[in-house]
């Protein structure tokens, strides 16, 4: 009797370890699964400069555009600016015209493919092949869709503004009307957007480079700014908006 009293102690200890070492697996897994989440969370609270939540390529768009302002193909890209240098020097520093350039290519290019394809016939050699060309329907419809959406857009921003709903945004706007006219004055239309055309094939894939060193910058610029709005709004914009009389304007919008 005292065998089996002993042999049934020893089977219900090892039951009770195998517990006991369940219990400490499913919280230490719980544990790693909590830590697993909290490192989750604390990668999702990376600052992203404006606010970005989707990597800079879908930003873009996603598809050739894309790669083509962030240089995944570098043939097209360099082609494209390239092309952009070249006829910013043609038109701004030669001063050339564009109906002229036109023109002449125009007629270079005719003169080659008619002389090409009549020769063809004196020498017993099959004509050039000229590609039909054509604007496929849906890409304009695309784009013009898109286009009208962005005015749009722009349309009701510039509304809200004008009501005097957001006095931060209408400072803003007013700031950056200011910077586009000083730079209307130095320097003409092609000037401006060769320029912007140079920072759109550039700046982008530095960000993308550079990218951590960057956002955290920004972040501390962007505490800094706030930090400077706070006080201005204190100073400042909170005693205009108390001089300004609301009253008058409730009634006539009643």
């Amino acid at each position: 009797m005292a065998e089996e009293h002993k042999h049934e102690e020893s089977i219900m200890e090892k039951i009770a370890e195998k517990i006991h070492g369940h219990d400490d697996g499913s919280s230490s897994s719980s544990s790693d699964s909590d830590d697993d989440k909290k490192s989750a969370s604390l990668k999702t609270k990376i600052y992203r400069l404006f606010g970005r939540e989707q990597p800079l390529h879908k930003v873009f768009g996603g598809g050739k555009p894309a790669d083509i302002f962030l240089w995944r193909n570098k043939k097209v890209s360099g082609g494209v600016l390239g092309a952009a240098t070249v006829s910013w020097i043609l038109f701004e520093l030669l001063e050339y015209n564009l109906l002229t350039l036109f023109g002449h290519i125009s007629i270079l290019a005719l003169a080659v493919l008619f002389l090409w394809s009549s020769a063809t016939t004196f020498i017993h050699k099959s004509p050039p092949h000229i590609p039909e060309v054509h604007i496929p329907e849906e890409v304009v419809l695309q784009l013009a869709s898109g286009l009208r959406i962005e005015i749009n857009r722009g349309f009701t921003v510039l509304r809200e503004i004008a009501s005097g709903r957001d006095l931060k945004k209408f400072l803003l706007v007013i700031a950056g009307l200011w910077v586009l006219s000083k730079l209307g004055s130095s320097c003409n239309f092609l000037t401006l957007i060769y320029i912007a055309t140079v920072f759109l094939f550039t700046i982008p894939v530095l960000y993308e480079k550079y990218e951590d060193k960057v956002d955290d910058f920004g972040e501390k610029a962007m505490r800094e700014i706030k930090k400077q709005y706070v006080e201005f709004d204190v100073k400042v914009l909170s005693k205009v908006m108390s001089k300004i009389p609301k009253g008058a304007f409730y009634k006539k919008k009643d």
